[in-house]
């Protein structure tokens, strides 16, 4: 058994969480559009031509990363990969579309202490498996 800083209560209850922020992500605001400001932001980075197209292709991909967290396979690839995503989003979201974000530029803060999470979370997970 792996040394964790979170009880493992805790930690399973974090890893439905994580799963759950990308499917809602993914689900609800950006397949279903059901939040407009997500594809207005995919067309102010990537133009407007196919903008609801790409947001529910981006939005298929965060699904793909929910069931990916769910899975369990190649956990510390999946946080590698969670942590880059979220910062090069946030990243071009603020830099190209600070105006549509939900909290500004503050939603860097949002994204950094996700990842800590995701780091601190993964740390654990990397070693076994959520029962």
């Amino acid at each position: 058994m792996a040394l964790s800083m979170f009880p493992p209560r805790l930690h399973r209850s974090i890893h439905y969480l994580i799963a759950l922020v990308w499917l809602v992500n993914g689900l609800l605001c950006k397949v279903l559009l059901l939040v407009p400001r997500h594809a207005t932001i995919v067309a102010r980075i990537l133009g407007p031509t196919h903008a609801e197209v790409l947001t529910r292709l981006i939005g298929l991909g965060e699904i793909g990363i929910a069931v990916w967290v769910l899975s369990g396979w190649r956990p510390r690839w999946c946080v590698a990969v969670q942590i880059c995503l979220v910062l090069s989003m946030n990243t071009l979201e603020a830099l190209l579309a600070p105006d549509l974000l939900l909290w500004g530029r503050a939603n860097a803060v949002f994204a950094a202490l996700f990842c800590l999470l995701l780091y601190l979370h993964g740390g654990r997970r990397a070693r076994s498996s959520v029962s």
